[in-house]
């Protein structure tokens, strides 16, 4: 099934990801329904003016994807953008449903490290943990946060990757190897908001 998309992301560093991941979508960029190269200039217009457009440009979406990139907290517009997915918005009578978000790690100086902290569980695997101080609040407090907690290990109390979080964090390479796969889970996510402590504003 294809899903409305959002992509929302810092112009200045992750214009060249946006393109490779609307070049990924294949046929279904046809239901992106986000910024592009042939966009209209916003730079020069009003703050008020720029939110009715990205407001147009979301009303109608069911996924929404945040490329992180370790900027992308000097952007004016991403917690704004995130927050907005989130809430059920209603026009002329309709109410959106929240959209399913996932986060896409900007690969940086050639890797990951500028975001990822890597450790190992008890059982000898490998695990990821994230330094927040490069994410807006509103994505890393709705990371990890099924209730209850879908463990991928009881024992060491570790989230499940793809389903332990409302936002799941997704390296670019692999995303852009199967976009669908993501897409569809946020998408899933989104039709059961109830078992996620969802924090909906920035």
């Amino acid at each position: 099934m294809e899903h409305k998309t959002f992509i929302s992301y810092k112009y200045s560093e992750a214009t060249t990801l946006r393109d490779d991941i609307i070049t990924a979508l294949g046929d279904a960029a046809t239901y992106y329904q986000g910024e592009t190269s042939d966009s209209p200039d916003l730079t020069d217009t009003t703050t008020d003016n720029i939110k009715r457009v990205l407001k147009d440009m979301m009303y109608d979406t069911s996924v929404t994807i945040v490329i992180l990139s370790p900027n992308m907290k000097k952007s004016k517009w991403i917690d704004w953008e995130i927050e907005y997915s989130l809430k059920q918005i209603t026009r002329k009578n309709r109410t959106s449903q929240t959209n399913g978000v996932v986060g896409v790690i900007m690969k940086y100086d050639g890797g990951y490290d500028w975001l990822e902290i890597h450790g190992t569980n008890c059982h000898g695997f490998s695990t990821l943990m994230y330094k927040n101080e490069h994410l807006y609040p509103i994505i890393y407090k709705n990371h990890c946060n099924s209730k209850p907690p879908i463990w991928h290990c009881d024992d060491c109390q570790t989230y499940d990757f793809m389903d332990g979080s409302y936002i799941t964090y997704v390296e670019e390479k692999s995303f852009l190897d199967d976009p669908e796969e993501y897409i569809n889970n946020a998408y899933d996510k989104s039709d059961n908001t109830d078992k996620y402590d969802l924090k909906r504003q920035r």
